[in-house]
């Protein structure tokens, strides 16, 4: 456990609740995802697919934290969990707020044609996307990281002229 700890220097042991809730996260993932491959045809091979997809899930995510750690300028490597836990959040959040929205104003798949719609929908998720970036970031204790992130990444797609760099 020490090792655990000077790998991903923890000095607390609040600090573990990242790690943790990042695995818990990856296997409820993991095991959503064996179910839409697999189906509910035997919740073995269900099971079996699910510590597949898990471990699958789980090198790509230690690739891309040595990846980010380079790029992403955080104080410590445990925030680099809080980081992906955030980035999870958001974006499955900005799917479920799009749908009400939508409806809210009255856009549905039944009353436009389809391909109009989707691009309504993803861009009304992405609208969304921004504030609850900054947002979740905040309550997870990032808000610097992310609103840094937010103002590189709204710069890129043309609101340079409205942020102070």
């Amino acid at each position: 456990m020490e090792d655990f700890k000077k790998n991903w220097q923890i000095q607390h042991n609040w600090q573990l609740l990242f790690p943790v809730l990042g695995i818990l996260i990856l296997g409820y993932c993991s095991y959503r995802l064996a179910d839409v491959i697999v189906g509910n045809i035997n919740l073995f091979l269900v099971l079996i697919a699910s510590v597949v997809i898990f471990s699958l899930l789980l090198r790509v995510t230690l690739f891309l934290f040595k990846k980010l750690e380079k790029k992403w300028i955080l104080e410590y490597r445990w925030e680099m969990i809080r980081v992906f836990i955030v980035f999870s959040i958001t974006g499955s959040s900005s799917v479920f707020i799009g749908k009400p929205i939508m409806a809210l104003i009255g856009i549905t798949k039944d009353n436009l044609n389809t391909t109009v719609y989707w691009i309504l929908y993803i861009t009304v998720g992405l609208i969304f996307y921004q504030f609850m970036l900054v947002f979740f970031g905040w309550l997870f204790g990032q808000f610097k990281f992310f609103w840094e992130f937010e103002k590189k990444m709204l710069g890129r797609i043309g609101f340079k002229k409205f942020l102070n760099q």
